[in-house]
This record gives structure tokens, sequence and C-alpha cells, in this order.
């Protein structure tokens, strides 16, 4: 991941922390360092690390179970707003991601309770509450964080862990993609009810409320557009009507290929008929100013696109499209040669036109045959 910094690995999966996570403990340090001098702004940066120590065990414990059910993990990233497990595969079963998804709010609970165990009887219950009370032992501040932590993410809501323990319930008699869409609007509710109580004296909730609906959003689109993949392959939604820049071709050319079309990008494509890279509008321009008309196309093109058969899976064209990171991808012939483009903008289309389309509404099916995302964001 980009702005990254590897600091470790565990059984095969890359610690990472992202460099916003620094910047966040700097603020953290200042905001203590205003409250009480330099002792409490150390006490509060040494609070935010064992708590994110905490999160980083939340999340290997989603990871070592995906590894029980054969999928890997190739990193965590750490990130200021909470902990990112990349898996590389989906749960294929209901009873697959119910157990990944409990156990990392479970990792939390067992945490609490071996803190508390520490503690003996020298902390109340009210005392775990109280996380930013300045009087609260260091221990009792953690225990009731990973308490909190459990709880929070337990809400049924995208993209909280018990959205995802949700859908797998529903998914053992609606099937992945009825019980996403089912999850996904009971999460929206909660998000709508969060807002309304926070518009009297909580911003936070509002905030968080925002996060929760486009969130479910997300979740619901990305099932539906795994659904509409499901069966079919590349060839079914790739587009076949476009215009090709060649290897000569200057800036010039692509800005006169961009008024008389309406393309966004223009492949780059040899005499052979194979793609050498993809010129994007916000490429092309940035060209037309540092380089001027005469630039060759070559110099500012992204030559880093992914191709797939025309024959191949639309459903692994879609997972290529998460994984590589491109908004376009090239697809070929048997031979290699270019024969259509596959961007996120007609697959969207293609979802928003199959949706549109009476009966068109996902059938219940068997949910170890329609994988879904699973998703740590």
């Amino acid at each position: 991941m980009p702005w990254s910094l590897t600091i470790g690995k565990v059984a095969g999966t890359n610690i990472r922390i992202h460099f916003t996570f620094f910047l966040f403990l700097i603020w953290i340090w200042a905001v203590y360092y205003k409250q009480g001098g330099s002792a409490a702004a150390w006490q509060g940066v040494t609070f935010v690390a064992l708590l994110f120590a905490c999160v980083l065990l939340h999340e290997f414990g989603h990871i070592f179970v995906a590894k029980h059910f054969g999928v890997k993990a190739p990193d965590v990233t750490l990130w200021p707003f909470g902990g990112i497990a990349n898996l590389d595969q989906i749960p294929e079963k209901p009873s697959e991601e119910f157990f990944i998804a409990i156990a990392g709010p479970l990792v939390n609970v067992a945490i609490a309770i071996l803190l508390m165990l520490y503690l003996g009887g020298t902390t109340d219950a009210a005392a775990l509450m109280q996380v930013d009370e300045s009087k609260v032992g260091l221990v009792a501040k953690l225990a009731g964080a990973n308490l909190f932590l459990a709880i929070f993410n337990m809400i049924p809501a995208f993209p909280m862990d018990g959205g995802r323990v949700l859908r797998a319930l529903l998914a053992l008699k609606f099937g992945f993609a009825r019980a996403t869409q089912l999850a996904a609007s009971i999460g929206q509710g909660l998000a709508v009810a969060l807002g309304v109580i926070g518009l009297f004296g909580n911003p936070m909730l509002v905030i968080i409320a925002i996060f929760v609906f486009l969130a479910a959003s997300g979740e619901a689109s990305h099932a539906q557009l795994r659904q509409i993949a499901r069966g079919a392959i590349v060839a079914d939604a790739m587009i076949t009507k476009f215009e090709t820049l060649g290897p000569q071709a200057s800036v010039q050319d692509a800005m006169e290929a961009l008024i008389r079309t309406t393309q966004k990008e223009f492949p780059i494509v040899d005499g052979a008929g194979r793609l050498r890279g993809v010129l994007t509008r916000d490429a092309m321009i940035r060209a037309l100013k540092n380089q001027g008309p005469e630039a060759p196309v070559l110099d500012a093109m992204d030559a880093d696109i992914p191709t797939v058969p025309a024959r191949a899976s639309l459903e692994s064209a879609v997972k290529s499209f998460s994984e590589q990171g491109k908004s376009v991808l090239g697809v070929t012939d048997t031979a290699g040669r270019l024969v259509g483009m596959l961007t996120v903008e007609n697959l969207g289309e293609m979802m928003m036109l199959r949706a549109a389309k009476p009966g068109a509404r996902p059938r219940p099916s068997d949910f170890s045959g329609t994988p879904g995302p699973w998703g740590r964001a």
C-alpha cells in the first residue's frame, strides 16, 4: 500500500503502518501536552500506541481464523481510524464469514478480561467506561477501550464486524446477494438513527453515521456487481467501439481524438495489435501543460495496464480492478491482440441496466456458490 512502512511480518502477513498514523501520534502528543505538559503527552501517546496494539491483535484475530479456512492475508495496515486486514480471497460459506468476522471483537473481549483479572478488585465497572478521565489508570483505560472496541465493532452495520456477522446469519436463509442487501438496509437505518441523535449535540455521531451509510451502500453495490458478474465473461461487458493511438502519435493527436469522441482513455496499440499502454484524459492534460502538444504519447501513457482474455470470467476481471487499482483493463484475444476495453464506468452502467430490468432482483442462492466481498476498510 502506498505511503506505508512495513515494520514486521507475522505468520506470512506483513505488518504496515500508514504515514498518517505517525501524524496522528504527533497530534495526540500535542493535545495532551497542551492539557498537562510533557508527562501527560507521553502518557497519552503510550495509551494510544497500546490501544492500536490491541487493534492489531483484533485484526490478527480475523487473519488467523481466515487462514484456518484457507484464506491468506498478505498484509495488515494500521491507520489513524483503525486497522485493515487485506484478505486475498472471499469467504465462501456463511459459517466462514461468521467466524472470521466475530474473531476480532472476541480478541478485544479476551484482552479486556485479562486486564481486569490483572487489576483484580481495584477498579469498578464505572471506571472502565471513563477512558478519557485522567485519574483512571492506564490498564483500566485499556480494558475499557477494548470493551468499547468490541461493542462498537459488533454494531450490525457495514463496515463493522457486526454487519458481516449479520450478513452471514441472513445468508443461511436468503443467499449472499439478498443477505447483503438486507444487512446494508439495516445498516443504513442505524446510520440514519445515529445521524438524528448526533444532530442534538454530538457531531461525531453525524460523521460516523455518514461513514456507515456510505459503507453500507458501497457493500450492497459491490455485492450486486459480483452477482451480475457471475456466469458472465469479459466479452459480455467489454467496450468494442473505441479509437486507438499508435506508438508514434503525439499528445496533439490524442487531443484531437478526445474532442471528436466521448472516450476518456485511449489505448496505445503497436502494429501487431498489442496493447502498449493507455493514455487517460488527465495524463493527456498534464503532458500538454508540462511538455507541449508535440510530446509523444509513449511518454505520457500508463504502461502498466493489466490485460484479461476476452473469454475470462467477468468475476475475475472485477477482482483484477480491486487488486490492480486501475480504472481500465485491456481485453485480448487468444493471440494477445487488443479486442476490447473494460472500465469501471461501463461495469457500473452494466450493473444499472441489469438492475433496472424487470425481475432483475438477485435470486436467493446457495452462499457457497456466490462468494462475496470481504473488505476491512
